[in-house]
């Protein structure tokens, strides 16, 4: 196991700060001893067995690093100190001049995971600000109990993430949803019509992640044999696909930069 010291997470009764929680323990990257979660209502209906407080100030006094897992409009009702310790937000929108001004902390850092967190399959981007070199290895080793992690250069990337791959399974799901509704348009049972969607989305992962290959070498390769796949996606293409795509993201990009907290 990693030694990255003792962990809170404010706001670890949410869907995300949960997920997290779960991800550091089941990887084994944290032993659930060393792990104190804040609630503000009530804990989740199955409580990982951690420590578990509704006082910030309690939370911060008992970690090394504290991460921020709260909705952005919740986020001024927080009042923690968190002088010298490692701070990691998973807000979005909420910069790193916010989270200094209100916190105290020289070390912050920005993540972006995804739903997928809770099946150890999210994408994590983050930024780190900080003068501590290990700071970046540390924010790295965390997620990636999460799944897959990229270090970004610089944090306005963070909240283009936020679109992206923030956006976790609702994207691919939404291509699933048309396919599924064209299917049963054409006379296709709802039920099967939902389990192939369902199955087409599964294995085009499991497929990318087994085989390595980018997702343009995967789309032309499906062109260049000129079969049934070709003439669907050189008819998506025609009606626009990319660019609804790009609408799409840039709505969400958008959306992001409105949640910014200055």
């Amino acid at each position: 196991m990693v030694d990255i010291g003792r962990i809170g997470i404010v706001g670890g009764a949410g869907w995300l700060g949960t997920a997290m929680a779960k991800a550091l323990v089941r990887s084994g990257t944290l032993s659930a001893e060393r792990l104190i979660c804040s609630y503000r209502r009530s804990k989740p209906a199955e409580p990982l067995a951690c420590r578990w407080t509704q006082d910030n100030c309690e939370l911060a006094e008992n970690s090394d690093i504290v991460i921020l897992s709260v909705r952005p409009q919740d986020w001024s009702a927080v009042e923690i100190d968190l002088t010298d310790k490692l701070v990691v937000s998973v807000m979005a929108g909420v910069t790193v001049d916010n989270i200094r001004e209100r916190t105290g902390s020289a070390r912050v850092a920005r993540a972006l995971p995804n739903a997928a967190a809770e099946v150890g399959f999210a994408y994590t981007p983050f930024f780190v600000a900080s003068s501590e070199t290990s700071d970046a290895e540390t924010v790295g080793t965390l997620f990636r109990s999460c799944g897959e992690v990229d270090l970004v250069n610089r944090e306005t990337d963070i909240d283009y993430f936020t679109a992206m791959s923030g956006s976790g399974a609702a994207f691919p799901a939404l291509l699933a949803e048309a396919m599924m509704n064209d299917a049963i348009a054409r006379g296709i049972p709802p039920a099967v019509a939902r389990r192939a969607a369902q199955q087409v989305i599964i294995g085009a992962g499991r497929l990318q992640e087994r085989d390595g290959v980018s997702p343009d070498e995967t789309v032309t390769s499906f062109v260049d044999y000129k079969g049934t796949t070709a003439a669907g996606i050189l008819a998506m293409r025609r009606a626009g696909f990319a660019n609804v795509v790009e609408a799409g993201l840039d709505a969400a990009f958008r959306k992001a930069k409105a949640l910014s907290v200055q």
